[in-house]
């Protein structure tokens, strides 16, 4: 390789790092604890219920909306979740008009409220800090240009070693050099360590990042284009039966696990259907979801829309960015990669500063 081929690989490898470094450590940092999330909020916010009737009959769908509504005059139905659990459905209202959501846990069995599940307040803070730094959508789209820094200054890494390290075994520390020498092959050995794993992280949370943007392409795309035929939203109290909806729509995929219903009008829908959406039984097909839209006037299946593929590599990056699939032991070992990576950053930075200090 010419000197001035890799001097620009070095100015490539050294900003892209630098420029990256301070806002990658946050997210490894915040991401240590995020991937042991469930098991967290299992210790942390366990609480013991029982549900009123726990043999007896279940309230039907139709029953537990028209309970959640009448606990919330004004309000319209949004969502309605179903908890894997316990016999506990989630109903989402809102006022037209106004933005803010209500959330009712309804105990099946009798109607009653339930506990709520939500997250624990200092996991929801780290998840948001992680996400987007509290800032919303220019916060997610800064990480992910912080994320594609990272892949460029891995990329520019791995140009690197051989020139640099090509005298050297794979994987060398020379122990009885000096600190800034033995320093820079830690940083040469876990950066070769860990860089698939850090192309897979980095990658999912480019894509983590664009989120937003692909829900609403999709939703203004493919889903826009199931709703020619219609001329008018269905008023909602002309809408067919819910539990026959969600009934039809489990004909229409069997085999498929009810994740959740969004109601004609909410974001995850159209002004005339009831979604109802499902998806896979096994770890990996869990998180790619298929809605069936049903007419929401008549009760009849429209079509099921299965999600496009961008739609898909954003329900599998989700997970596999904080290694959730393949249980508790997928997720020990995302843990050491991460603080395996945190020591690569920090040993990143010890090196330009000392290199800075030689240079004066």
């Amino acid at each position: 390789m010419k000197s001035s081929t890799l001097r620009a690989w070095s100015w490539v490898h050294k900003w892209s790092s630098l420029v990256s470094t301070l806002f990658l450590l946050m997210l490894c940092v915040t991401g240590l604890p995020l991937v042991f999330t469930h098991e967290i909020e299992e210790v942390a916010m366990r609480q013991a219920w029982t549900p009123a009737h726990p043999d007896g009959p279940k309230l039907s769908l139709d029953q537990v909306l028209e309970t959640a509504l009448a606990r919330k005059p004004g309000e319209v139905a949004a969502f309605m979740s179903f908890d894997v659990e316990r016999p506990v459905v989630n109903v989402t209202t809102l006022t037209p008009g106004k933005t803010g959501y209500s959330f009712q846990p309804i105990d099946q069995t009798s109607g009653d409220p339930a506990p709520s599940v939500a997250g624990h307040p200092v996991m929801e803070f780290l998840l948001q800090l992680h996400t987007d730094m509290f800032l919303g959508l220019p916060g997610m789209l800064f990480l992910g240009a912080m994320g594609l820094l990272l892949v460029i200054a891995l990329v520019s890494g791995v140009v690197l070693y051989a020139p640099f390290m090509r005298k050297l075994p794979f994987g060398a520390v020379r122990a009885r050099k000096a600190a800034r020498t033995r320093w820079l092959d830690y940083h040469n050995l876990l950066g070769a360590v860990t860089l698939a794993w850090l192309l897979v992280v980095g990658v999912t949370g480019v894509v983590n990042t664009l989120a937003t943007p692909i829900i609403d392409y999709w939703k203004n795309t493919a889903l826009k284009e199931l709703t020619q035929a219609y001329d008018k939203p269905a008023p909602s109290n002309e809408r067919s039966s819910l539990a026959a909806a969600v009934e039809r729509a489990k004909l229409a995929l069997p085999g498929k696990q009810l994740q959740f219903v969004a109601f004609p009008g909410s974001s995850y829908s159209t002004d005339h259907h009831y979604a109802v959406f499902f998806h896979g039984d096994t770890p990996l097909t869990a998180h790619l979801t298929t809605p069936a839209l049903i007419d929401a006037r008549t009760g009849q299946l429209s079509a099921v829309a299965p999600t496009p593929w961008y739609v898909k590599t954003l329900s599998l990056s989700q997970p596999l960015h904080f290694g959730d699939y393949g249980g508790l032991p997928l997720k020990i070992l995302w843990a050491l990669l991460d603080i395996a990576t945190i020591v690569i950053l920090g040993s990143g930075v010890y090196l330009w500063l000392v290199k800075r200090g030689s240079a004066r």
